[in-house]
Formats: C-alpha cells, sequence, structure tokens
C-alpha cells in the first residue's frame, strides 16, 4: 500500500501506518508518512489526522531527517488547543510525551535560540503541571539542557530533581534513564558508577527500542579506561550488531568507530566509516553529524600519525579522500559545528568537548576483535599496530651491535640486528668487511620468505674470502638444508657429503670457537638425514651423525649456544626415537631438549620441542600434557613467532581447551589466532577457519551475539574447496542457532536455508531435513506462515525419506497451527498426521509407546483447533481419542487432562 487513494478508513490508515514503522529506518519512512497523511486527511475524520500526524513525527524522530519533527507537533499542538475532544486516551497521552522529543530535538538544532529552548522548557512544565503530571520528565529534560551548555551548578541541581521526582506514565523508560544517568557518571569520571547503572540495561533487564544499543555503545570508552578490554570487545561486537541498520543512532555508531581508532583497530574503523557514507553529509541532525565527523577526524589523524596520511578512504561523496584530506576536512566541519552550537549556548563547551575527542589518544595498542575487515577496494590494509620507530644511530653502532649479538646469541635478534646495520651502512656508504657482508648474507638467508639457498652459497663465498672456512662449511651444510626442505632430497645429500667429511677430519681437538661452525654441519646433516629417510638404514646413519654431533658439544655446555646444540641433539633423538615407536623415550627426549634450550637462554628453539610434546600428549588424550605444553610454547615463542606459527599455536591450544569443555579459556586462543592469522596475510585461509573455530566456542558460551558477529565474518572467506562445506553448512547452522537465540527469526530462517541448500547434495539427508524443519520454525516465528508452510512441507518429504513417522506428524501439525491455515487446511492437515501415526504403529515395537504418544497429541492439538472453530462434537471425539492413545502408551498424566477438558466441554 504506496498511495493514498488505498487509505479509505481508519483501519486502513492504522495498518498502512504499521507496515510503514516496520520498515528499516530512513527517509523513505518519512516520505510515506508525509503521503499516508495526505491519505487520512482526506478521511475528513480529526482523529485519522492526528494519528498520522503522531506516525509521522515518530518517523522523523527516529531518522536522519529529525529537524522535520516540529511542524507536525506544531499542528498537533494547534488541534489540541482547539479541539482536546478529538483526541483519545492514547493520542493525548503520546501529545504530552513526545513534548520530550521536542526539548532534545531543539538542543540538537544551532539554528533555535537558546532562549526558545528556555521558553519551551517552561511551556513543558506548564502543561505537564495542568495534565497532573510529575516533573520527572521535566527535570531531565532541563538537566539535559544545563549539560549541554556547561552549566554545571544547574545540570546538578536538575539532576539531582530528576531523580527525586516520582516515576509516572510520563519518564522515559527505565532503560533510557539508565542510559542518560549512566552517560552523566561516565562525563564526571566516575566510570564504575556508569557501569553500575547501566548494569540491568546491559543485561537486559530494562530495553526498548533503542536500548541496550545506547548503553552498549556508551560503555565502550569506561570499561577501556577500567582495563576491562575483553567486556569492551564484546560490548562492540553485541552493540555494532544492533545499531549497523539504525539511521537514527549515528551517535552510538560513531562510538563503535571511536572504539576502534583507540584500540589499534583503525582498519576496522574504516570499514566502518565506508559502511554509512550518508552519515559524512546527513545535516537533519547537526549533533549527530557533528559526533560523526569528530570521530572521522581522531580515524583519519591516527592513520596519519601511523605513516598512512596517503591512504584512500571512504568520506563524503563527489571527490576521492586521502586520510590526510579528509582528517582537515573533518576537523574543520566538526569544529565548524561545535562553533555554532556554541555560539547558540554563549559558552564554549560543545567546542571543548569535540576537540577533547578528536585528540585523544590510544587507550590500547592491540585489541583483537575476532572479525576480518573487509576493506573497500580503494583501501590499502592498515597495519594492526604501527612499527615502533627506530632510533637513530650510526652505522659504525649498529654494525659493532650486529657483530656482538651475532658472536654471543645469534637467533633472530642477531638477524634482526643484521638488517638494521645492512640498511645503515648501505644509506651511509660506510665499507664492511668480508665478513660483516658474509654475515649479513647467512643471516639474510636464514630469515628469507623463499628457501635462502642463493643467499646461503653466497654467505659461503665470502667467509671463505675473509679467511673463515669453518662458517664457511656452515654457510654451504645450511644451504643443503634447505635443498631438503626445498624438496631436492638427493641435491642436498650431495651438498652436504663434502663439509661432513671435512667436519670428521677436524673433530678431534676443536675449541668452542671452532666446535660451534662444526656442530652447524653435524646437525644440518642429521636434519637432512631425518627429513629424507626412506628406511631404518638413513635412520641408523642419522642417529650416529646425532651422537657425533653430542660428543663434539658436551664438553662445552657452559657456552649456551653450544649448549642449545646438544639439545638440539636430544630433540633430534626424540624423532628417531618417535620413528622406531618408544613414544615414551622421544616425550622425555623431547622434554629434556625443550628445558635446555631454555636453560641456554635460547627459548625460541624450545617451541618445536614443545609442540611435539603437546601432539604426543594428544596422541594419548593427556589433555592437560597437552595444555601444558602448548602454553609452554607460546610462552617461549613470545618476540620471536612468526605470525603464522603464533595462530597454529593459539589455535592448537583453543582446541584442546575446548575439548575439555574450556570453551571461555578456548575462546580467548582462537581469538588471538583470528589476529595472528590475520597478521600473516592468512585471513581467507587459516583466518576463516579459525573465526569459525572462535564462533563455534563463543556459541557454546553462550555469548550469541559476539559469535553472530564472528560467524558472519567467516562465512566471507570460507569456501568449500579450501574448508569443506560441511564448515561452512556447520557455520550457517550456528548462525541460525545465535539469530533464533537473539530474536532475529527472519535471519535464523535465511542462514538455515542456505545450509540446507549445501546439505541437499549430501548423500544422507538427516542434516537436510533438521535444516528444514528448523528453517520452517523460524520463518513461522518470523510471521511469514506461507512460506513456512512451504519450508514444513519439504521438511516433511524429507523426514518421510528418512522413515521418521514422529517428525513427520509434527510437521504436520505444525501446518495445520500456521495463521494462514483455513479450517479445511487444519482438518486435513491433523487428519493426516492422525493418519500417519495409526499406519505406523506396530503390533509389538519398543517405540508404538512413543508413537501412542504422538497420537495423543495429535487428536488432542485437533481437539484445541476445533474448539477454536466452533465445532464442539468433533472436538470431543478428539478429546476421547486423545485420552484412549495416551492410556495406551501408559501416560497417565496427560490422558487425565484430556479426561478434565472433555469434562469441562460436555459440562458446557
Amino acid at each position: 500500500m504506496n498511495g493514498t487513494d488505498e487509505i479509505t478508513d481508519l483501519d486502513g490508515l492504522r495498518r498502512a501506518m504499521a507496515e510503514n514503522a516496520a520498515q528499516p529506518e530512513g527517509p523513505a519512512r518519512g516520505a510515506r508518512a508525509e503521503r499516508l497523511l495526505a491519505g487520512a486527511e482526506k478521511l475528513a475524520e480529526p482523529l485519522a489526522v492526528i494519528e498520522a500526524l503522531g506516525h509521522q513525527l515518530q518517523m522523523y524522530n527516529y531518522s536522519s531527517e529529525k529537524d522535520k519533527m516540529f511542524v507536525p507537533f506544531a499542528r498537533l499542538l494547534r488541534m489540541w488547543d482547539e479541539h482536546p475532544e478529538e483526541f483519545d486516551a492514547y493520542e493525548t497521552h503520546s501529545l504530552h510525551w513526545v513534548f520530550k522529543w521536542m526539548s532534545g530535538g531543539m538542543l540538537n538544532q544551532p539554528h533555535i535560540p537558546l532562549a526558545s529552548m528556555e521558553k519551551w522548557l517552561g511551556e513543558m512544565e506548564h502543561r505537564y503541571r495542568l495534565a497532573g503530571h510529575s516533573e520527572r520528565a521535566v527535570r531531565m529534560s532541563e538537566f539535559y539542557v544545563a549539560d549541554h551548555i556547561g552549566d554545571e551548578e544547574r545540570a546538578t541541581r536538575a539532576y539531582e530533581a530528576w531523580l527525586a521526582a516520582d516515576r509516572d506514565d510520563m519518564a522515559d523508560c527505565h532503560a533510557c534513564e539508565l542510559n542518560g544517568q549512566g552517560v552523566r557518571q561516565a562525563d564526571l569520571r566516575d566510570d564504575e558508577r556508569a557501569l553500575e547503572l547501566w548494569r540491568p540495561v546491559l543485561e537486559g533487564e530494562h530495553t526498548c527500542a533503542h536500548e541496550p544499543h545506547a548503553a552498549l555503545a556508551a560503555s565502550l570508552l569506561p570499561l577501556l579506561r577500567l582495563g576491562r578490554s575483553e567486556k569492551a570487545r564484546a560490548n562492540h561486537l553485541r552493540g555494532y550488531r544492533l545499531v549497523r541498520q539504525m539511521e537514527s543512532m549515528r551517535g552510538a555508531f560513531a562510538s563503535h568507530v571511536e572504539f576502534c581508532a583507540l584500540t589499534g583497530n583503525e582498519a576496522r574503523a574504516i570499514e566502518l566509516l565506508a559502511e554509512r557514507p550518508a552519515y559524512f553529509t546527513d545535516t537533519g541532525n547537526p549533533d549527530g553529524l557533528m559526533d560523526f565527523l569528530s570521530v572521522t577526524a581522531l580515524v583519519m589523524d591516527r592513520l596519519v600519525e601511523l605513516g598512512l596520511g596517503e591512504q584512500s578512504v571512504p568520506g563524503p561523496s563527489g571527490r576521492t579522500w586521502t586520510a590526510a584530506d579528509l582528517s582537515v576536512h573533518a576537523r574543520v566541519e566538526a569544529l565548524s559545528l561545535a562553533s555554532r552550537f556554541d555560539g547558540r549556548n554563549g559558552t564554549d563547551r560543545v567546542s571543548r568537548r569535540v576537540r577533547e575527542r578528536m585528540d585523544q589518544r590510544p587507550l590500547l595498542d592491540r585489541l583483537p576483535l575476532g572479525v576480518r575487515v573487509v576493506r573497500p577496494a580503494s583501501a590499502r590494509p592498515v597495519p594492526v599496530v604501527a612499527a615502533p620507530a627506530e632510533q637513530p644511530a650510526d652505522a659504525s653502532a649498529l654494525v659493532a651491535e650486529a657483530r656482538r649479538l651475532s658472536a654471543e646469541e645469534g637467533g633472530p635478534e642477531a638477524g634482526l640486528a643484521w638488517e638494521r646495520a645492512s640498511r645503515a651502512a648501505e644509506a651511509e656508504g660506510l665499507e664492511l668487511t668480508v665478513h660483516d657482508r658474509a654475515e649479513m648474507a647467512d643471516y639474510s638467508a636464514m630469515g628469507s620468505d623463499d628457501d635462502g639457498i642463493e643467499l646461503f652459497a653466497r654467505a659461503a663465498e665470502l667467509y671463505e674470502a675473509g679467511g673463515d672456512p669453518e662458517e664457511a662449511r656452515a654457510a654451504r651444510a645450511r644451504g643443503a638444508y634447505a635443498l631438503s626442505r626445498a624438496g631436492r632430497t638427493d641435491e642436498a645429500l650431495a651438498a652436504i657429503r663434502e663439509p661432513y667429511e671435512q667436519v670428521l677430519a677436524v673433530l678431534p681437538g676443536l675449541d668452542a670457537a671452532t666446535a660451534r661452525p662444526a656442530a652447524a654441519v653435524l646437525v644440518c646433516r642429521a636434519r637432512i638425514l631425518l627429513q629424507a629417510h626412506s628406511g631404518d638404514a638413513e635412520i641408523d646413519e642419522a642417529e650416529a651423525c646425532v651422537r657425533q654431533l653430542l660428543a663434539l658439544v658436551e664438553p662445552f655446555t657452559d657456552v649456551p649456544r653450544l649448549a642449545s646444540q646438544a639439545a638440539s641433539a636430544r630433540s633430534m633423538l626424540g624423532d628417531i626415537a618417535l620413528h622406531r615407536g618408544d613414544t615414551e623415550a622421544a616425550a622425555a627426549l623431547y622434554a629434556q631438549a625443550a628445558a635446555d634450550h631454555v636453560a641456554a637462554g635460547r627459548p625460541w628453539l624450545a617451541v618445536d620441542c614443545e609442540v611435539r610434546l603437546a601432539g604426543l600428549a594428544r596422541d594419548r588424550e593427556d589433555a592437560q600434557g597437552a595444555e601444558r605444553a602448548l602454553r609452554a610454547a607460546l610462552e617461549h615463542g613470545t618476540g620471536y613467532l612468526e605470525p603464522m606459527g603464533a595462530a597454529q599455536l593459539h589455535l592448537q591450544l583453543a582446541d584442546v581447551l575446548a575439548a575439555s569443555g574450556q570453551s571461555a579459556a578456548a575462546s580467548d586462543h582462537a581469538l588471538e589466532a583470528t589476529h595472528w592469522a590475520d597478521e600473516a596475510g592468512e585471513s581467507a585461509g587459516l583466518g576463516a577457519w579459525a573465526r569459525f573455530q572462535l564462533g563455534g566456542h563463543l556459541l557454546r558460551a553462550e555469548r550469541m551475539a559476539e559469535a553472530a558477529e564472528v560467524l558472519e565474518s567467516a562465512l566471507l572467506d570460507l569456501s568449500a574447496d579450501d574448508h569443506g562445506d560441511g564448515t561452512i553448512v556447520q557455520a550457517r547452522w550456528w548462525l541460525g542457532d545465535c539469530a533464533r537465540a537473539l530474536g532475529e527469526h527472519l535471519q535464523s530462517a535465511q542462514a538455515w536455508l542456505k545450509a540446507a541448500e549445501i546439505a541437499q547434495h549430501w548423500p544422507e539427508q538427516r542434516d537436510h531435513a533438521m535444516l528444514a524443519n528448523l528453517a520452517a520454525d523460524a520463518l513461522d516465528r518470523a510471521g511469514r506462515p506461507e512460506e513456512a508452510d512451504r519450508a514444513y512441507a519439504r521438511a516433511g518429504e524429507l523426514w518421510a525419506s528418512l522413515g521418521q513417522v514422529p517428525a513427520v506428524v509434527r510437521c504436520l501439525r505444525a501446518r495445520a497451527w500456521l495463521d494462514s491455515a483455513s479450517e479445511d487446511d487444519e482438518r486435513e492437515l491433523m487428519g493426516a498426521a492422525i493418519r500417519t501415526c495409526e499406519e505406523a504403529l506396530p503390533s509389538d515395537d519398543a517405540v508404538r509407546p512413543a508413537l501412542l504418544s504422538d497420537l495423543g497429541h495429535t487428536h488432542r492439538q485437533f481437539a484445541e483447533l476445533l474448539e477454536r472453530r466452533g465445532a464442539a462434537v468433533d472436538t470431543a471425539a478428539h478429546l476421547e481419542s486423545a485420552a484412549a492413545a495416551f492410556g495406551e502408551a501408559g501416560d497417565e498424566k496427560r490422558r487425565a487432562e484430556a479426561e478434565e477438558a472433555l469434562a469441562a466441554l460436555r459440562a458446557r
């Protein structure tokens, strides 16, 4: 019903207004309300016009067109003053109720003079007194005016009077009042008190159309300031889900953008800004526009600070924006609006608040959210955590530091030191020694993204040229191992032969300095043999090489790097024991090796041993042992693990914790896995899998809103090729469960139907049937009876193909109860359900009692439907049949209930 000619009476108008109110917020609702008012005026019925004006006012209030509210209200008030008898009780209440909307609406429009607002407050107080209402709503409105202009004395007085006045039917709902009171305390930096006031709203004790939406947004910064980052993250995921489609909640939306900017989630902030382009320019609510522009400036300033000022970002339509450009634009526009408010108010309160908001510093460097950022095509990725700026140092100092780390410690820190030294030397034109260049090439090969084979060869050549044949052998050995890792086994075995023979020739009499490169050769050969083994002979040869390594380094275990080589030898002996089937010996060797690496001050090398220990523990179903080993691996890998390695470890630990029922802890580690997978550039692979797992953990922990957001994010990247169609079905199934728990019945139906589309191709059809049944239930709850009927019919067919008689019967009964079912439909469907039960009843079978119970329930429900239709005789017959079926099934309680209902029917 889109035109005005179709409005022929008040009932038709009311149906059209209800239909319009059910649509998503936005200008379309306001435009429709205008047309409905025109239609109401043609009815020549005052109440129709009154109701249409009230509807129009409501549509404007819950939109970006709040500036249009004043005209319909002025007309309503004039009609009230001239003919109050034309207003029924509901419209009389509504008229007085929206006085509060006018007060707040004027406050948010800087062109309305302060004197007009004060006059309006007086008018509101006068009319409330005449109507016998409490002054509670008046004092609340006065508080908001005083707080806005910065009159703290008056604000405190009005706030106290607000709370002291009696609540009546003109007071805002509990949820809205508590939100406003909490915001007051948060502004005073009493965050604990604010959260205490918001608690009943956040926990769902008090709700309304815009709560807990607003309270969730308001809670974000207080929670961060109190160090409750996990709760802040949860409230962001839950709250953003509520406000993202509500045009009237631009202020709450802005708070979510602000939260992202202050927690290292600049990329998500950009995504949120891109989702609502109209928010940059909608002028109907200047206060909301100022909020949005303020946080836009905050985000853009963060990008500029991170060195990303030239990044393309979403902004007002009509031009392409960089972060630096939009930063300036948003700041200027926000302050311009603030100055208009302050000019009206005669204070600097609004400008000060806007500047404070734009100039905030991050509260956290990193807060993983669990959702993947889907960036606009024009935007480049934003780092989650900015790389720390390097302290200026001359090249000579950096080279000296790299030499020290290389000689004393080696490992990742030495590699990073040589990388810094190399850049500085090149920039300053510092001439490096041949040995320096050899070490640079050697460490660069170790950290290379590819196999590093050519760099190892270059390092060996430079070591030779620098007169260091021992290190040259070690570099060649590392190059041979790189060949092995690249799958070039025969080449690796050939390449390691000469360095190994050279080491054997010099083994007696080596000192600590020469033992280290020799040990590297033995380690590489043993690893090549273990990686390339094809039988026991190669394993025996590898063991002999490992024993040679231990004999070489054990005299020097007071030297950390050689002690760590001894630990590596024990780890390889663990690999050999495992190959031979001795898992107990392998576990003991891995544990000793890990401890020795840590004792040698090289904890990053313990990680691999601990991962192997975890695998062995999981094989023998030792959940506690696996948990201990994985936690140790994460601890020892901190600062050293590559992002992909960190993601995998967190995900393994999440699996172990989930298997032992620790869903909350599992979700924490799955969350970390999503972050590190994104950091590794694996958002669409391991990242999607981690989000899928995280969604499941959150669901089991009954954190439904968070789970829904995470699962929706996972589904953007889950694919049948990479993750399997079973994973996609499970993700959509879980998403449907979340939506159902959140009361989002249409969304739950859509999720289950999409899952069913995949499951229909599976050989086993039980999942398909269950999903179709769930979707039918959800469509019924969503008020879509015709669609529900089709889904129930399909589910019934599938259950029938599986021989699931009770499920078929339930589908038939559900169809009979749908609002779209006629009396003939009810009789036909319930009759079919009864026949299905009766035909399936075996004479002697364990399932007979269950089928009799289903038969009894069907007769009883049929009786209820018939009684509703006024068919008393048929009702009695089905109650008798229900009692008989329950009695034969042995369900005396339900038999008695059916007989009582029958007796009551006959007594009428």
